[in-house]
């Protein structure tokens, strides 16, 4: 294998600034850092970039990504206060200051969860930049459900969402970083995930303080992504030019695309067979395909 695949991503620190606050953007950088970059992955709400890093090292003999961690995630220094927040368009401005910060030819972008829709948003303001997507089960409400969601008082309503209140319930704190991997270790969201996927979350998921270890991602700001949904996926769609590819989860999937006719153009939609929203944690030979023959 490649020594290229074998050697720890590159960290690198970006510096954005927009109307959200200032600060700098952690990215990992996998591949030959003498070649332009070839892809930008994004992760999922709650996770970061190095979460995938065996995803994505075993690529890097051939591309080069960078995988940035998103506002309030990882080792990402950018404001992230959760009051008011009514959308994602702060991760959509902050991916296109990473997408104006690469130095080359236009970049495939890809994104799981809230990182492939965020990336779509980005997308569809500066599709120059990116030459084709692929979208890993993107939050895609119903057409019905975005134009609610946009209505001044469903914000508040929000808020009470199931998810919202069970993420602000969250663990925040453990002892040590092997206590945490005993408590998650195949459970919840967790389940069916490998020792060395989950041990690569906590890398840059907990971070060391005084009072012990604590989520990187504050359960606040991870339940303020959820509630805040006041952006227009489907107008993004509409606009972005290029060659789109969803993958989604054959369970419980987020994105209400339908599955499209094989090869069909420019938007094609593929189910991952006995998948869940999860499944680049627990499919993650089929998201590595799909990102290798996006990149080439």
């Amino acid at each position: 294998m490649d020594a290229l695949a074998l050697s720890a991503p590159r960290r690198l620190t970006i510096p954005i600034d927009n109307r959200w606050g200032g600060g700098e953007m952690a990215v990992l950088d996998f591949g030959d850092p003498a070649r332009p970059v070839d892809l930008i992955f994004v992760h999922a709400n709650g996770f970061n970039a190095y979460t995938y890093r065996s995803l994505l090292q075993p690529l890097a003999g051939a591309l080069r990504i960078w995988a940035p961690d998103l506002r309030g995630h990882g080792r990402t220094r950018l404001p992230a206060q959760p009051q008011g927040r009514r959308s994602w368009k702060d991760h959509r401005d902050d991916l296109i200051g990473l997408l104006d910060a690469v130095d080359g030819p236009p970049v495939a972008l890809a994104g799981h969860s809230i990182g492939g829709t965020s990336g779509l948003l980005a997308a569809a303001q500066r599709p120059e930049r990116v030459s084709r997507l692929l979208l890993l089960d993107p939050v895609i409400w119903r057409r019905e459900m975005v134009l609610a969601m946009n209505l001044p008082l469903v914000g508040r309503l929000a808020q009470r969402f199931p998810i919202v209140q069970g993420t602000l319930k969250r663990r925040a704190r453990f002892d040590s970083r092997e206590q945490a991997l005993k408590a998650y270790r195949g459970r919840g969201a967790f389940k069916g995930w490998s020792d060395m996927m989950l041990a690569d979350y906590l890398v840059d998921g907990l971070t060391e303080t005084d009072q012990g270890f604590v989520l990187t991602c504050d359960p606040a700001w991870e339940a303020s992504n959820y509630a805040a949904q006041a952006h227009d996926p489907w107008r993004a769609l509409r606009r972005y030019p290029g060659g789109i590819h969803v993958l989604k989860a054959e369970n419980g999937s987020l994105c209400a695309t339908p599955v499209t006719r094989p090869y069909a153009a420019p938007l094609r939609v593929n189910a991952v067979a006995g998948g869940g929203h999860l499944f680049p944690m627990t499919h993650p030979e089929v998201v590595r395909d799909a990102l290798f023959d996006l990149a080439v």
